[in-house]
């Protein structure tokens, strides 16, 4: 039976993926609400003719471009998520205590998150609004007056709060990570908007046609989509034996024992985490075109400048290893294989095992970010050949790679979901 129909005859999974299209649906009609207090004409009319948004707008699925009350899309908690891991590392001990709390701390952490999360909105919704402002000419508010600063940051941050609500809500209740899912949701909007692109640049004169461009650009998002499906789910088998299992084990069936390492263990997190903190104070630095400190930002991390372009290829694979330790943690592995009685062959148990855990995952993980680097990267470097390239054909490499490591998980999720259903009906 093909997965489809066994998705289909699955009524608790027919009611998940219904329960998250419904969240997705209302989240995608919030970013087409804009906020109350804003010259609708000027917007439209005069900010938006800048094009300066970039992949900040595409992660909100073109609600910051509305100006929307889900403007800030879960950027702030992405941001928040990046700032408390990285302090967990015995920058702050009690947020390393609670990191080997379990379940318990994990809470508390989570907690702290989504708190970081609201403060952060707050911030990046004064300074958008403020930003938006300037663009217009002052002339964006319908008003001048700090009350409605505050009071379009205050909706503004609430529109963070309800999305966190939902991610949780689709986390819980229908398939998939709710964040994951929602990140996907709104760059999945800007596709058409990068098909436009193309038809624009390559397809308006039918007698100019860049036929090469064209075939280039949809070879590219091919290979991309082949490679992400291919190297998402590659593994590095690591065998282990235990100390108190009687030889005779091996006479009823007893299969190999190893600790699977995941080509890629840190996921698509590592583009999403540079991606949003070049965009932020991209994002900022382009409401003042003409300030010097703003094309000194333009060139330390706009991608599509060469020493940007650097940059973002270092944060890529600086947060692959970071995220690849925090998913995959030597110590505890170690730590959970004595408690048990195991071990790697050839390798004592203790400090030992964790060396070599931390060897063998260092090296698989180089391989998983010279991965994301390329994927994340060969449309950018196209943009250097192609000169005439629409820059959302740059972003859309990104956001690829983005949907289709989602889209992979979420499709495991099924998977598990239905064998377990079939489980189920062989007990019964």
């Amino acid at each position: 039976m093909s997965v489809l129909a066994k998705t289909l005859k699955n009524i608790d999974l027919r009611k998940q993926i219904l329960f998250t299209m419904l969240i997705l649906i209302v989240y995608r009609i919030g970013t087409f609400i804009t906020v109350p207090g804003i010259n609708r004409e000027v917007l439209y009319g005069t900010v938006l003719e800048t094009n300066v948004l970039g992949f900040f707008d595409a992660l909100s699925g073109g609600a910051l471009s509305n100006f929307s009350i889900l403007a800030l899309s879960i950027t702030p908690y992405i941001t928040a998520s990046i700032v408390v891991q990285l302090l967990q590392m015995d920058v702050i001990p009690t947020l390393a205590e609670w990191a080997k709390e379990g379940e318990t701390g994990k809470r508390k952490l989570n907690k702290l998150t989504r708190y970081m999360s609201l403060i952060m909105a707050f911030l990046q919704a004064i300074g958008i609004s403020f930003g938006f402002n300037i663009m217009s000419g002052g002339v964006l508010l319908e008003t001048q007056s700090a009350w409605l600063f505050l009071y379009i940051a205050l909706i503004m941050t609430a529109g963070t709060a309800m999305l966190l609500f939902l991610a949780d809500q689709i986390t819980a209740k229908g398939i998939g990570n709710g964040t994951s899912m929602l990140i996907i949701s709104g760059i999945m909007a800007s596709f058409p908007g990068m098909f436009r692109d193309i038809h624009q640049a390559y397809l308006t004169d039918v007698t100019g046609i860049n036929v090469v461009a064209v075939i280039t650009i949809i070879a590219l998002m091919v290979l991309t989509i082949i490679m992400v499906v291919y190297l998402q789910s590659a593994t590095r088998k690591l065998p282990i034996q235990y100390a108190n299992r009687h030889s005779s084990a091996q006479l009823s069936g007893q299969k190999d024992s190893f600790i699977p390492f995941k080509l890629n263990s840190a996921g698509v997190i590592p583009v999403i985490f540079a991606s949003s903190i070049m965009s932020v104070p991209l994002t900022i630095a382009d409401f003042f075109p003409n300030a010097g400190w703003a094309r000194i930002t333009r060139m330390f991390l706009d991608f599509r400048e060469p020493l940007g372009l650097v940059i973002y290829v270092v944060l890529i694979a600086l947060f692959t290893f970071f995220y690849a330790f925090v998913q995959v943690n030597p110590e505890k592995i170690a730590e959970n294989l004595k408690k048990q009685g195991s071990y790697i062959p050839g390798i004592r148990p203790g400090d030992d095992t964790e060396n070599y855990i931390s060897k063998i995952l260092r090296r698989v993980t180089a391989i998983g970010a010279v991965y994301l680097v390329v994927i994340a990267t060969m449309p950018i470097v196209l943009g250097f050949i192609i000169t005439d390239m629409p820059p959302s054909l740059q972003i859309g490499g990104t956001g690829i790679l983005i949907v289709v490591g989602v889209a992979l998980e979420t499709a495991k999720q099924i998977g598990n979901k239905n064998q377990e259903k079939e489980y189920r009906g062989f007990i019964k």
